[in-house]
């Protein structure tokens, strides 16, 4: 397996500027999840790793080698798509013998049947073995798809939102399975979504891409609990966190409805004082109580069977809060909230970026 590296990266298609001074490292062995918007360059980021398009500028290094100048079976990666790139008349089996007779590969007929043999165990798809691929549901297609990337053992895995066309049951199924598949080889994975849940679910890591640019990187749990921007914060978590227009007196946020919260301190020393804030607080971190200092009404319920998601309005403001699935609420209804004040995160009102990393 190798390690991936792009240094300054700018990719330009005409006026569009597609990847703009892009430095990403993925480790060796990792499961590197790119997450973003449509249009945030993620595909773009995926094709000039696997030497489909070339960079305007920059360098990219796969097991600390410059490719730049290799074509993409040179590098030894394997893509898999969205759109499952199998040929439809073939057999399963035929699909996942087919890189494995490109003539740049020398494998033998024992050879490629002990790695197609291997593979189809791996994904349970042996049963499926001399099925016709048109003939197959989308997870049995996406599955061979993954064998046909895994049969000849790449460098790298290059993964472009390939569980976005299954539906939400198939999606959670190869979730898992695909995390301990990366596990079990111990494969360096490069995978691109704009699902957060994905992304929160089956990274090592997770980089944030805006507009061509790595936003934040970090662990799925340091993005989640410390965003470095309002737009990181509104990116990963779903519901997604709470931002609350406001100004700090004292050791309270004061909010523009005139709320009072506590902050035990959060704030303080960053000239925080008499400027405007946003406070980000997740939903799990608000709670619903009857002496609570905060007052809003309930503006929408869902029931997800083990928790209740509720919408807070407050003023212009809608807030979620995640509570237990026995607690009973009425459209309308008035309540008492309060947060955990060590959970809250401070950004600058004006540039939404996080207080505690200003200056870093």
């Amino acid at each position: 397996m190798a390690n991936i590296r792009l240094k300054g990266i700018t990719k330009t298609f005409g006026n569009v500027t597609a990847l703009n001074d892009l430095h990403l490292e993925v480790a060796d062995g990792e499961f590197f999840v790119l997450l973003g918007r449509t249009g945030a360059g993620k595909t773009t980021t995926l094709r000039v790793v696997a030497g489909l398009e070339k960079p305007t500028a920059g360098q990219v290094f796969i097991d600390d080698q410059d490719v730049g100048r290799w074509g993409p079976a040179e590098r030894d990666v394997a893509l898999v798509l969205q759109q499952y790139s199998l040929y439809p008349r073939y057999t399963v089996r035929e699909n996942l013998e087919f890189p494995l007779k490109s003539p740049i590969r020398h494998y033998d007929a024992a050879d490629i049947g002990e790695r197609v043999g291997r593979v189809a165990r791996t994904l349970r798809i042996e049963p499926l073995l001399d099925r016709k691929v048109d003939r197959l549901s989308g997870g049995e297609m996406q599955r061979v798809s993954i064998g046909r990337a895994i049969v000849r053992e790449p460098r790298v895995f290059l993964m472009d939102e390939p569980l976005s066309a299954l539906d939400a049951k198939l999606r959670e199924a190869l979730r898992i399975e695909l995390k301990n598949l990366q596990m079990n080889l111990g494969a360096t994975f490069l995978f691109v979504t704009h699902d957060q849940i994905e992304a929160m679910s089956m990274g090592d890591k997770i980089g944030v891409l805006d507009e061509g640019q790595l936003v934040q990187t970090g662990a799925p749990h340091e993005i989640y609990a410390d965003p470095i921007n309002t737009f990181v914060a509104r990116s990963v978590g779903s519901p997604p966190m709470n931002l609350i227009d406001g100004q700090l007196a004292g050791s309270e946020a004061v909010t523009a409805t005139g709320e009072r919260l506590p902050l035990n301190g959060k704030g303080k020393g960053a000239g925080a004082a008499g400027r405007p804030l946003i406070f980000g607080i997740r939903p799990e971190d608000i709670f619903l109580e009857a002496d609570a200092p905060a007052q809003a009404r309930v503006h929408d319920v869902e029931n997800h069977g083990v928790e209740k998601i509720v919408t807070l309005r407050m003023g212009e403001n809608f807030l979620h809060a995640t509570v237990p699935a026995q607690t009973s609420l009425e459209i309308d209804e008035e309540i008492r909230f309060s947060w955990n004040p060590d959970k809250v995160v401070v950004f600058d009102g004006d540039s939404g970026v996080n207080l505690s990393h200003a200056g870093r």
